[in-house]
């Protein structure tokens, strides 16, 4: 028996690996993650603001890192349009711009078009500002600056969503979903020192320790990557589960090919050590 594991055709393992990948997108197997404390800070944070709170979203990444960042996109704006809360779309990203139209037309028009939300009422979208540090510190002082007109070419002044926001700190809670610079850590040095604004971060995993250590006193919550995202989709699906199912949720369909080929790497690495030490002892002998 242990000749044969030893001399297994390593095929069989990488048929193995296939199957444990395979096996739970194809049934679209979902187990709910145990919440974080940042994450749950992070929902709590949206859920207690009362309906029709104005929420900024910044969307600060791009397509090479919209797998790992755009589940949390998707699933800030089903918490927002569940709670009734008032959305505004920008980018601080050139290659931004796409996601923020994406989004718009997946979740808003799509998934709650029975909720049919006006533009310039319910929701805006502004677009992409160029300057990196210097545009965010324009916004924390006056949007109008920043962004004299929306990505249509409408006046600020005529949607009724923006009428009496004169600048970031204006709204209820910003949200800043980053992949680099600038993102997150500019958010907080050159608006959240500023005073007065309530800000959010999603990252990706590489930027996580870097933005850790700015909870509790810089920002109210913080989702770290896919896994973060997954726990906002569990805790929303426990909050709301006549509208939101973990079957359709992105990040926590791609955490189950990553927790069964996991452990599968696992069981394997232990049995790969127990037949080399087998075969040492019956060496001895």
């Amino acid at each position: 028996m242990l000749e044969r594991l030893n001399q297994l055709d390593r095929r069989w393992i990488f048929l193995a690996m296939g199957l444990t990948v395979a096996v739970p997108i194809l049934t679209r197997f979902a187990l709910p993650e145990p919440t974080s404390p940042l994450s749950q800070a992070f929902f709590d944070r949206v859920e207690e603001l009362p309906p029709g709170s104005k929420v900024l979203i910044s969307l600060d990444y791009d397509a090479a890192t919209e797998g790992e960042l755009g589940p949390m996109t998707t699933a800030f704006l089903r918490h927002c349009c569940l709670k009734g809360h008032k959305v505004c779309l920008l980018t601080l990203w050139p290659t931004g711009l796409p996601l923020c139209d994406q989004n718009i037309r997946t979740v808003i028009k799509g998934e709650f078009a029975d909720l049919n939300w006006q533009y310039g009422v319910d929701y805006v979208n502004l677009g992409f500002v160029p300057g990196n540090e210097v545009a965010i510190k324009l916004l924390a002082q006056d949007l109008r600056k920043a962004f004299p007109t929306d990505v249509t070419g409408t006046r600020l002044d005529e949607l009724p969503l923006l009428k009496d926001v004169r600048s970031a700190r204006d709204f209820d809670l910003v949200i800043d979903i980053t992949a680099g610079t600038p993102g997150g850590k500019e958010w907080v040095q050159y608006a959240v020192t500023q005073g007065g604004l309530k800000l959010a971060l999603g990252s990706v995993g590489v930027q996580v320790p870097q933005m850790a250590p700015y909870y509790p006193n810089q920002i109210v919550g913080l989702l770290a990557a896919i896994k973060g995202a997954a726990e906002y989709e569990s805790a929303l699906a426990q909050r709301y589960p006549e509208r939101i199912s973990l079957k359709r949720s992105a990040a926590t369909q791609r955490m189950g090919p990553q927790l069964w080929a996991h452990l599968l790497m696992v069981g394997l690495i232990l049995l790969g050590n127990a037949i080399h030490f087998a075969t040492q002892r019956r060496g001895r002998r």
